[in-house]
């Protein structure tokens, strides 16, 4: 059986040059960009008007990044290439397929981050083909027909969603500890199901990752990630975690592996696994290969269904940004002008004259409690005189002496 599977893309890469970012006199450092969606990574071939000596990076990966590339009298023409599963590099669905998008900074220095860098939005659009198998069967052991038959494959896509999945809203920047669902799914049919296996957790920087899911579907640590739950028909699994990150980035991407499993022919009796405290799958099927090796057609087939069964497997990855509770902007991120341009209703002074002011202020303070002390002074001392002077018996005079009877 062969799988057939291929990336389109549907319209050519395009950029948006972010002018708020940075200032407009590092307008003459790119003349030119072209955008290159391929399956894997976006290449990005940049025209300059002189040699180049700098670097370009993902928005916030400036520091010691595996995805930083340091160019030395490069040019005119300088060729980035930007992963779709790592740096930043993000995803999200559309009707017709999915996009890819990132921020990339071009800086004209080595060494320094400056405010001469300019910034790019990224954005790629692909569309999945129709996927056909083609399965070969040996109809007689005296002579071998082979019957050609052909199937669509379903199509797998994998979700994160912040609390649960009914909710419908898709998670993009979450918190440590914030509950997120992972849902995978195919189309809705009655010959296939699925089986999810080996999934792990990658910080896209190529420097770490944690597996979550081992190959016989049985969760690694449940306290990171517990068992997938299945719905009744095995077209989507489901599991709910919290959400966690590198210490060093804010970037995750989850990665599982896709088996695809017949219903009709059993391919399907051990999903939803049934793990013991090993990690192995008891409903897995132990299947005897003494019973099939009784001639050399049925080795040729045993061979034949380990290649369409790895066939038949799909990985599927999504990726968010995950922050700690008191993470604070980063630093190492260029500031747009608009963070910096103060509103209507701020008012913004510099430290000398905030210094300033404070002084003036405490001089006209100690002025005014010094005019309320005279003033206080002066207005006891009048009622002091005003007293004194009423004290003083100014009524008429009589001298009985010389009075006469």
């Amino acid at each position: 059986m062969v799988i057939k599977s291929d990336l389109k893309c549907l319209q050519s890469g395009y950029f948006l040059y972010l002018p708020q970012t940075f200032p407009a006199k590092a307008s003459s450092l790119v003349s030119d960009i072209h955008i290159a969606c391929n399956s894997n990574t976006i290449l990005i071939t940049i025209s300059t008007t002189s040699n180049f000596n700098g670097m370009i990076y993902p928005k916030g990966l400036s520091k010691n990044s595996t995805c930083m590339t340091e160019y030395s009298s490069g040019g005119p023409y300088i060729n980035y290439t930007l992963p779709l599963r790592s740096c930043n590099t993000m995803s999200a669905d559309f009707d017709e397929g999915v996009e890819y998008f990132n921020t990339v900074v071009i800086q004209p220095h080595r060494k320094l981050v400056t405010s001469q860098g300019r910034g790019y939005h990224v954005r790629c659009r692909y569309q999945t083909k129709d996927q056909t198998i083609t399965s070969n069967f040996n109809v007689s052991m005296i002579g071998t027909t082979p019957v050609t038959a052909t199937a669509p494959l379903p199509s797998c896509t994998m979700k994160i969603f912040q609390g649960e999945p009914d909710e419908g809203v898709v998670a993009e920047n979450v918190k440590i500890g914030d509950l997120l669902s992972l849902v995978i799914s195919i189309d809705f049919q009655d010959a296939y199901g699925l089986k999810v296996t080996n999934c792990l957790v990658r910080d896209g920087l190529n420097w770490g990752e944690q597996p979550l899911i081992n190959n016989e579907g049985c969760p690694v640590d449940e306290d990171i990630m517990g068992p997938f739950e299945y719905v009744h028909n095995k077209t989507q699994a489901r599991v709910t975690f919290q959400a966690h990150k590198f210490p060093y980035t804010s970037s995750v991407y989850y990665q599982c592996n896709v088996k695809m499993c017949l219903k009709n022919s059993g391919g399907c009796d051990d999903v939803p696994p049934l793990c013991d405290e090993s990690g192995y799958n008891i409903r897995r099927r132990k299947r005897r290969s003494s019973e099939q090796l009784e001639d050399i057609g049925s080795l040729q087939a045993l061979r034949l269904e380990e290649v369409h069964a790895r066939d038949r497997s799909v990985e599927v990855f999504s990726g968010l940004y995950v922050s700690e509770v008191d993470d604070q902007k980063s630093t190492s991120e260029l500031p747009l002008e608009s963070d910096l341009r103060p509103m209507s209703s701020d008012f913004c002074v510099s430290t000398r004259k905030f210094a300033a002011g404070i002084a003036v202020a405490g001089i006209l303070l100690m002025l005014a409690v010094m005019l309320l002390v005279i003033c206080v002074l002066h207005k006891r001392r009048r009622r002091k005189g005003a007293s004194s002077a009423s004290s003083i018996y100014s009524g008429p005079y009589s001298n009985h002496a010389y009075s006469r009877d």
